[in-house]
């Protein structure tokens, strides 16, 4: 069976994009790393993954036990960093298995014999921030959050973008002229100010950040969909299904947004890295998440108030650097691979 030119076309397309070697193995790297950070709880925590005591298996990194369960005298929640509960846990016949990186992100070392941030050593594999909190812990924890906090942000821009621009032109006239004027209004409010004054009325959060971000991140995109579609509605096969009777949403959906997704996905990695360092930055300045929330942006914050903890800011700066290199490897790689320009068949 011989494939579609859509198929065939879409072929040629990734094999383009495999082409290119920077962009096809920043890819993999960056989808590898990604799915590691995806089991952060099961990497570095401060719970064991897998216990055995007395002839009985738990799993803390799942469940809360009381301190009584292991033979402890409160009913209050395991600590099992205590040196009394490590005891117990080693004691012959028994068993506990900790992830590879014995701390959560927003637990304290109780136990350093010089003051915070500390530097990197055997306890902390890249030290401690101004709070005790394990510096790789944070880091782990950070890079997943702000993946997915960019995923979402990208996705919803992207959406609103695809529809704004779509609805601008395919119908055209007042409705085209209406909603630009609207776009050049909404464009010209302060968003920086407006995230100043929303984080002081209301509590920071992930969601808070998310829909304000969105409410202006998706005007760049929309005037690329709004001028493939301002080609393709005069072409002989958008006019051929009006013929036929086709609806304006069947027409939009179905044979004009197909062949206009070329601007939306080759712009999607660098959207990605723009989201990530809206979060980064806003942490930076103190209008982002919470403090208590890993993120590289309050990462480098720390690093820049305590300037002698090199850790601090180098681990935050390199592990940033490295997700938006690669990004922006992946789209230039895929800018490449969607060029209409280039037209031999790898």
């Amino acid at each position: 069976m011989s494939a579609t030119p859509a198929q065939s076309l879409a072929r040629r397309r990734w094999r383009r994009f495999a082409a290119n070697r920077r962009g096809w193995w920043s890819l993999w790297i960056f989808l590898v790393f990604f799915v590691i950070s995806l089991f952060a709880e099961v990497l570095s925590n401060d719970r064991p993954l897998l216990v055995r005591y007395q002839n009985h298996w738990y799993f803390p990194i799942w469940n809360d036990y009381p301190e009584t369960v292991f033979g402890g005298d409160f009913a209050t929640a395991a600590d099992y960093r205590d040196p009394a509960m490590l005891e117990r846990l080693n004691a012959p016949g028994n068993f506990a298995l900790f992830p590879l990186n014995p701390h959560s992100y927003n637990s304290i070392n109780l136990h350093l014999n010089q003051p915070v941030p500390s530097p990197p050593s055997r306890a902390n594999y890249l030290g401690t921030d101004d709070r005790g909190r394990d510096v790789l812990a944070r880091l782990i924890y950070g890079f997943r959050l702000s993946v997915v906090f960019g995923l979402a942000l990208t996705a919803i821009g992207t959406l609103l973008g695809i529809v704004m621009g779509a609805v601008q032109g395919y119908f055209g006239g007042k409705t085209d002229l209406t909603l630009q004027r609207f776009i050049e209004i909404w464009s010209s409010m302060p968003e920086l100010y407006l995230l100043i004054i929303f984080a002081s009325i209301f509590k920071p959060s992930m969601l808070l950040l998310l829909i304000l971000l969105s409410l202006f991140g998706w005007m760049g995109l929309s005037d690329y969909v709004r001028a493939e579609f301002l080609r393709g509605r005069n072409l002989d096969y958008v006019r051929a299904a009006k013929a036929l009777g086709a609806g304006n949403l069947a027409i939009m959906c179905r044979h004009l947004l197909p062949n206009s997704m070329t601007p939306v996905i080759t712009f999607l990695p660098f959207r990605m890295s723009g989201a990530i360092l809206a979060l980064t930055s806003l942490d930076f300045l103190g209008l982002g998440l919470p403090p208590s929330t890993p993120s590289l942006g309050e990462l480098l914050a720390q690093g820049k108030t305590n300037i002698e903890a090199w850790w601090l800011s180098l681990s935050a700066f390199l592990v940033l650097v490295g997700t938006l290199v690669l990004l922006i490897f992946i789209g230039e790689a895929l800018r490449d691979a969607f060029d209409p320009r280039q037209n031999r068949d790898l």
